[in-house]
This record gives C-alpha cells, structure tokens and sequence, in this order.
C-alpha cells in the first residue's frame, strides 16, 4: 500500500475540475490506456492568454488522478507563459509529495500542459517516434523522455527512472540500455557545473513557498516555541520571505538576530542559498 499524503487522499477522493470542458480553447492529451494512464487537459484562455478554466479527464491511479486535480489548481489563474514554467516537481510539491514509485503520474501532468498550450498556439505536438528512440518499448518510453527525466529531477539511479518514466517496468529487456543512458547523461550533467547548485537555482516560486512553508512548520516554529516563542508566515514575494513574530519574539531585544541568524539561515540552508528573511509588523 502507497504512503499517500492527507492532500493527494483528498484531491484523489474529491478531485477539483474533474470533467470536459465544453469549447475549450486548448487541450493537451497525453499517455495512453495500453501505458495504464492517460490525461486529457481542457483549458478555457481569455484574450490575455491568462487560463480562466482548467479542467481534465484522466485514467489511472489515485496518483494519476490527485496529480491532475493539483495541476488545474496550479494553473488557473496564470498566464499560459507563467504555467510554462511549472514543473513535475511543482504537482509534487502542491500534493506535499508523491510515493518515489508514482511521480511518473506528475511527469504527465507536466506533458499534458505542454501539449494543451502547444494546441492553444496551433503547434503539433510530436509524436514520440519522432521525439527520439524508443528505449523501453513496453511503454513507448524514448531516450529523449528518459534523459529529460534525468536532468530535471536530478535522478541517479535506473530504479529512479522506472519511478519517473515507467521506463523498465516492464519485461526489463531495456534496463541495460538506461544504466548505459544514465552514466553518459550524469557524465555530461557533471561536465555542465554542480547538479545541486542548479537545482536550487532554479526553484519556481510554488517550490519556493512550500519548502519554505514547510522549514518554517517542521523546523523554526518548534524551535521558537521551547523559548515561548512563534512566528507566522504572511508572505513569500519571489525570494524575499514576510513574516510575523509572535508570543515571547515580539518584545524580545534578539529578535533582529533571531530572524536573520537563525531564522533566515535556516532557509537559506534548507530551501535557496539567497533568501531574504523581513519582518512585518501589525
């Protein structure tokens, strides 16, 4: 049985926008019922391309489906530029994470939304046969598929690569020939400068604000609060962190050293090496 969180339970057994959208602007479907999962993604665009509407149909796993349901929340709202930019690890992240062996579920709700805007601007999407060699044929899994999944979530082993792609998880013929991937792609990533200095360069705002969210529930509060001690989070604006303090903080004559020698190193340690750390007071 998958360790599921409490949010990918609810947006499983309540999804948000589930069902077709009647005239859609755009649609992006991707997968396919041979692979086991299939998503069609329907979008409603006004006249400033921002999506107005989200909505999906999809076969699959309780994964499958709470990963779909996230990813309509995500993007309403934005402009079809701004949810270019989310990433698997975004759905991932909203959710509060994924089973390792389920984040291929993410991976396809990331390709349904670049299928969707590439049919809002009138651009074929590819086939996969004409995206690369298909590597892992039990799936129609491509080499270029399977190297993008290596340098976007920085995955180092063939077990990795099953959880994000399905590639391997079939008959095992394949498995040879992504250990042989894996190692050149690794050796190039290694070529191209440090993988975590990249990764945590290139946060979205959404993995920005859960991390940071999570940091400040899992590690200052309890912290603060032996002392008597709270913080409250108001706001994250791009890297700059806003935040309120409380209890026995508010009057304290270290509350400047405390937000920026341990509350502000803490996130620059645990979510980006930049982050600045301000104080509102109400």
């Amino acid at each position: 049985m998958w360790d599921y969180t409490d949010k990918v339970k609810e947006h499983f057994l309540h999804p948000k926008n589930a069902g077709a959208i009647e005239n859609a602007d755009a649609v992006g479907e991707v997968g396919s019922l041979a692979c086991g999962d299939a998503l069609k993604l329907y979008l409603k665009v006004d006249e400033n391309e921002r999506i107005v509407e989200a909505s999906f149909e999809t076969f699959g796993c309780a994964s499958a489906i709470a990963s779909s349901s996230a990813l309509t929340e995500l993007i309403k709202g934005k402009t079809l530029e701004e949810a270019k930019t989310l990433s698997n690890k975004d759905i991932a992240d909203f959710l509060g994470g994924l089973p390792r062996q389920k984040m291929h579920c993410s991976v396809m709700g990331r390709e349904a939304l670049d299928a969707a805007i590439n049919n809002y601007r009138g651009i074929e999407t590819p086939k996969q046969e004409l995206e690369g060699d298909v590597l892992c044929h039990c799936f129609g899994v491509t080499e270029e598929k399977i190297r993008q999944a290596i340098m976007e979530n920085d995955l180092t082993t063939v077990e990795d690569i099953t959880s994000y792609t399905k590639a391997g998880g079939g008959c095992g013929e394949c498995l040879d020939d992504i250990a042989e991937l894996l190692e050149k792609v690794r050796v190039e990533m290694k070529q191209n400068g440090p993988v975590e200095e990249k990764k945590r360069a290139s946060l979205s705002n959404v993995q920005r604000m859960q991390r940071g969210m999570k940091v400040l529930e899992d590690e200052i509060r309890p912290s603060l609060k032996q002392d008597g001690g709270d913080i409250k989070l108001v706001d994250i604006e791009g890297k700059k962190v806003l935040v309120a303090l409380r209890g026995a903080c508010v009057n304290c004559p270290a509350s400047s050293a405390t937000l920026k020698g341990f509350v502000e190193t803490k996130l620059r340690e645990l979510v980006e090496p930049d982050i600045l750390v301000e104080e509102v007071r109400s």
